[in-house]
């Protein structure tokens, strides 16, 4: 079989029983790999009234068609589970080398299922699979834990494990990989921590069948001309990173500060991906098959590590109201270590700042404590004194409070750093993720702010509805095949088509990969609608549909959600409740799957 492998790997923590089977070709070519393969069969195998943090929720594991070739950014792959922060279907994608290795082993998808009754390690070697106990590494950080599994089996190992805040079960706790690449947001750390499975390893030797290397070669070159000339994946990213957007968003003044209760930062050229250049910059890093490399080794006058990216430096930085960068670098370092999905950590972290602040909680924590924020990660990742509650996310901890509207969320996932004030369509993505609230589903940041494929009126909520939709459906096929969003900055549909062509030998176009992404899209609504979410959860917090911005570029500024809404469901089809048409169904072969 050309650019997929064809096989699962299921191993089962509580029996020990390992499984090999054929994957049926219909259902690579109907969902490509990576999330939708992963989506696909938590479906049909994980009930969604599963307790996310019991033996019956799974971790799937889902490398694409792309990945271990030579198209650039593929160096990925997803896992899909149900998240135990907001409890959604929920997938989260990471670079490194993690895929690529498990690739080679032979395998398309790795299915964890069931919880080990002690600390154990998974080890892949082609075909071969040991588990292993390891109380040893029980408590012990990522740095040490990676170090100390690289000594054991070697360099050619990718390892993705937990760290302190997994193993406790913080709600916010992400998978590291590599030391700092990660499976972040939605508490996937936790699902890993539930079953006590402290790593993976993984090392194959496999190589992939690819149908036209020719042609692939030719597509490669075209894509990597565009990567070179475009600014922003040939200038800004590698030059600056990630950070590079900080500047650009606290000038149109849609930066989120203090809890989204501001939109612009005086402080911020202090914390800048220009200023991380200019000062603790140590060199460039990146993932396989990356042309990028927009990754930063940073060092500190105490510390040293990878970052912080732009989510990091904002949620750890501005939106806690600290304008010291070392101190947000440390801040991403303990997270990173610690295994805290930053931007959730950061976000929950600045809602207690806000519930201090006004009398809710007893606590004395201040906006623009900088040494309280490292505090606070490692309390959150131990599970100690208040890091208890706020190892919960924003959402539980201020609800505990009587305070949930000013925890800034969608469906308990945490908003990254755009307040949709200052770009509307972001407040419509947002609300309408599957997963909850996250740029990466549509990244309207594209089109609103960079002018990508084109620019549009940021402050206007008409007519965004479409390219939401569009940015969804082809998002959801990026994250399968499986390719990094940065690639999106610079290729279109029809480069993703190519290389897809090339790799399996038959010709796709740009509209398939839609109607892929369209059924995936669909396919994880379907899910969430059986877990009983309902139209009330496409929803925004108070502060961002009521609340004007106070000052700046943004003024005055609301997200009008529902009038966004009503456009947006019929414009996919869905009904005024957003539940999909029978009619939509059947145009997606999904015809049968609203019912259980």
């Amino acid at each position: 079989m050309d650019g997929w492998m064809g096989k699962s790997l299921r191993i089962d923590l509580a029996t020990g029983a390992v499984s090999k089977n054929d994957i049926d070709p219909l259902l690579l070519n109907s969902y490509l790999g990576g999330r939708g393969l992963g989506v696909r069969t938590l479906f049909d195998e994980v009930p969604p009234d599963i307790d996310p943090l019991s033996p019956g929720n799974k971790l799937i594991f889902a490398t694409g068609p792309l990945t271990g070739t030579k198209a650039p950014t593929s160096g990925r792959s997803s896992l899909v589970t149900r998240s135990p922060l907001t409890g959604t279907i929920f997938d989260s994608n990471c670079g490194g080398w993690f895929g690529p290795r498990l690739k080679s082993c032979g395998y398309d998808m790795l299915i964890v299922e069931g919880s080990s009754p002690e600390p154990t390690l998974m080890v892949i070697r082609d075909d071969q699979v040991e588990l292993v106990r390891c109380p040893e590494l029980w408590g012990k950080g990522v740095s040490e834990t990676i170090s100390e599994l690289v000594l054991r089996y070697g360099q050619k190992y990718s390892v993705a494990c937990i760290g302190p805040a997994g193993e406790n079960l913080a709600r916010i706790a992400s998978i590291m990989v590599d030391n700092h690449r990660a499976f972040g947001r939605g508490g996937v750390g936790a699902v890993m921590g539930s079953k006590n499975l402290k790593a993976i390893v993984v090392s194959g030797s496999q190589s992939v069948n690819v149908a036209d290397e020719k042609q692939l070669d030719f597509v490669v070159y075209e894509c990597n001309k565009w990567l070179k000339g475009n600014p922003i994946t040939s200038q800004g990213l590698p030059e600056f990173g990630t950070p590079v957007l900080l500047n650009l968003l606290n000038t149109i003044g849609a930066l989120p500060v203090r809890n989204h209760q501001e939109c612009q930062a005086s402080y911020a050229e202090a914390v800048s991906g220009e200023r991380i250049a200019e000062t603790i910059f140590v060199k460039r890093s990146g993932c396989s098959h990356c042309p990028i490399q927009c990754g930063r080794e940073t060092r500190t006058a105490r510390a040293s590590g990878k970052g912080p990216e732009y989510e990091s430096l904002w949620a750890l930085g501005p939106q806690c109201g600290v304008d010291n960068l070392e101190d947000i670098a440390e801040a991403n370092y303990l997270c990173n270590d610690l295994g805290l999905d930053t931007i959730s950590t950061g976000s929950t972290i600045s809602c207690a700042m806000e519930l201090s602040a006004r009398g809710i909680i007893k606590e004395s924590i201040s906006f623009g404590d900088g040494e309280a924020v490292k505090e606070l990660v490692v309390k959150i990742a131990r599970r100690e004194g208040i890091g208890d509650e706020l190892a919960e996310g924003s959402r539980r901890f201020a609800g505990r409070h009587g305070a949930e509207e000013f925890a800034m969320q969608s469906k308990g996932l945490e908003f990254p750093a755009y307040d949709p004030r200052g770009m509307k369509g972001m407040g419509l993505a947002y609300a309408t993720s599957n997963r909850g609230g996250c740029h990466l589903r549509a990244y309207m940041v594209g089109p609103e702010v960079l002018g990508i494929p084109k620019l549009i009126d940021r402050f206007s909520f008409r007519g965004k509805s479409g390219l939401t939709i569009y940015f969804q459906n082809s998002h959801a096929a990026m994250d399968s095949l499986v390719l990094c969003r940065f690639a999106g900055l610079a290729l279109s549909d029809e480069y993703f088509a190519r290389l897809l062509s090339a790799v399996i030998g038959r010709k796709v176009e740009p509209q398939d990969l839609q109607i892929t992404g369209e059924r995936i899209w669909n396919l994880e609504r379907l899910y969430n609608i059986r877990a009983g979410f309902r139209r009330a959860d496409d929803s925004l917090p108070p502060r961002l549909t009521s609340e004007p911005v106070p000052s700046g570029p943004c003024k005055g500024s609301t997200v009008e959600l529902d009038e966004m809404l009503q456009e947006y469901y019929r414009s996919r089809g869905w009904d005024q409740d957003g539940v999909p048409s029978p009619a939509k169904l059947r145009q997606l072969g999904l015809e049968g799957e609203l019912i259980a």
